[in-house]
């Protein structure tokens, strides 16, 4: 069992940065590939950001290229999401996500434990 926990969220205005963060506690962290979702008023939750176990693959949505970031810190059990140039359709609740095994997070079906998630909301 793996336990999430975000924070890090809050109201900014377009253009601003925003950084996430996910702490892990449980299970060895460093086992776990990790990701970032996020789910918009009236839409699905979808996929944003993945790194694998040792960081050293990263997979991102289309929609985040070049502006979010993922790190991890094996030896302090924590996520970090970097959010840079925010704009308004990057309003959405945002979930830590954790995959028990290797490779990368891709979608909904390849996570193992969500966390309860963290508001972002980015004013135009």
């Amino acid at each position: 069992q793996v336990q999430l926990v975000e924070s890090g969220g809050g109201l900014v205005h377009a253009g601003d940065s925003l950084r996430l963060s996910c702490a892990a506690s449980g299970r060895t962290f460093s086992n776990y590939a990790m990701g970032w979702f996020r789910q918009a008023p009236g839409k699905e939750r979808e996929f944003v950001i993945g790194i694998g176990r040792t960081a050293s693959y990263r997979n991102y949505a289309d929609s985040v290229k070049g502006r979010f970031t993922i790190s991890r810190d094996n030896a302090k059990n924590t996520v970090l999401l970097q959010t840079n140039s925010l704009k308004p359709e990057d309003t959405a609740v945002y979930f830590c996500a954790a995959r028990n095994g290797p490779g990368l997070i891709i979608g909904a079906r390849d996570v193992d434990y969500w966390g309860k998630g963290t508001l972002v909301t980015v004013s135009s």
